[in-house]
């Protein structure tokens, strides 16, 4: 069971959603955006990339298959660029693409760049921590805490797997906003890590499984509301055409924690506009609203302001 388009919903019980747009050089696409409140001052880091998806939602498909990348002709990469803004009556103000030439290296592979990154208020300092895939031939991802200041990277720290020193890809972790450097890796079952920057990362906490729950992979940031803390994670159903081309549908959840790491509430799988391929990595409380950013088909990217009373109710009843 699943919910469809759940900004047609928050519409319609007092909510509002908002485009996230500026003018790029590129003129590609803007997504996944992430959100944060410091200093009651809202921003946001949102994502560019030089490509442009095309993804069939129907069974009507083109000759290539549901998933069409364009790239530039001299350029087939997919290379990743940050934009922080300061979001304000619901426009961006001042987008800046974040300067990271201090720490780049020549990449080695195809994905460039950090990807998905989250917003990061920790010890009064800002950070952003995504995923980078460009330090070895292969493709290798691990996540990576990135110090900004005044709009540019000044730290770099790439964060080594708390135990399967040979995993793949590791992403999609979820910076706990109240507890400096530590994430939540996993949610079925739970894995809390802790991130010594500089140095290792431990697990400090791992929780028992839910049977007959799809695998629960990381979204937004983790927040506190009053004793609980909240974040919205995703599912992936992976699947191939007749061709054998692979597609995927993303469906999103909202998660509710004790105080002992216990999912005590979770929301049906949703979409947010009826999209196979959407993506959340913001959560944010802001005055007596929850503010939620989500990219939609790696094409646009979309705040969607819910009243907060409403959105703990969507949670607490697992959505109506």
């Amino acid at each position: 069971m699943a919910f469809n388009n759940l900004a047609k919903q928050v519409l319609e019980n007092g909510g509002k959603i908002y485009p996230l747009t500026f003018p790029t050089q590129k003129k590609t696409a803007l997504f996944n955006p992430s959100i944060l409140v410091k200093d009651d001052r809202v921003w946001i880091n949102v994502r560019h990339c030089q490509y442009t998806l095309i993804h069939t939602d129907s069974k009507w498909e083109s000759r290539w298959g549901p998933l069409i990348y364009l790239n530039p002709e001299n350029d087939i990469t997919l290379t990743t660029t940050n934009f922080l803004c300061e979001w304000k009556d619901g426009e961006l103000l001042n987008p800046t693409q974040i300067d990271t030439s201090f720490l780049d290296v020549k990449p080695q592979w195809e994905f460039v760049g950090l990807e998905d990154a989250r917003l990061v208020d920790w010890n009064n300092k800002l950070y952003l921590t995504g995923v980078r895939r460009d330090t070895e031939t292969t493709g290798i991802g691990r996540m990576e805490l990135s110090e900004i200041n005044n709009y540019k990277e000044v730290k770099r720290f790439r964060i080594p797997t708390p135990n399967n020193k040979e995993s793949y890809c590791e992403k999609n972790w979820m910076p706990i906003l109240d507890t400096p450097f530590h994430y939540v890796k996993w949610c079925n079952p739970v894995e809390i890590v802790k991130v010594n920057p500089g140095g290792d990362t431990e697990q400090v906490f791992l929780g028992k499984p839910i049977d007959g729950i799809n695998d629960m992979r990381g979204g937004s940031q983790v927040i506190s509301i009053g004793e609980h803390r909240f974040c919205i994670v995703h599912e992936t159903w992976y699947w191939r055409n007749n061709q054998n081309n692979k597609d995927a549908t993303y469906r999103h959840r909202i998660l509710c924690f004790d105080n002992d790491w216990n999912i005590i509430h979770k929301t049906i799988p949703f979409n947010f506009m009826s999209g196979l391929i959407e993506f959340c990595c913001g959560l944010a409380e802001y005055k007596d609203k929850i503010l939620i950013t989500f990219g939609y088909s790696d094409n646009s990217a979309y705040l969607l302001e819910l009243p907060k009373d409403y959105f703990l109710k969507l949670v607490y009843a697992g959505i109506e």
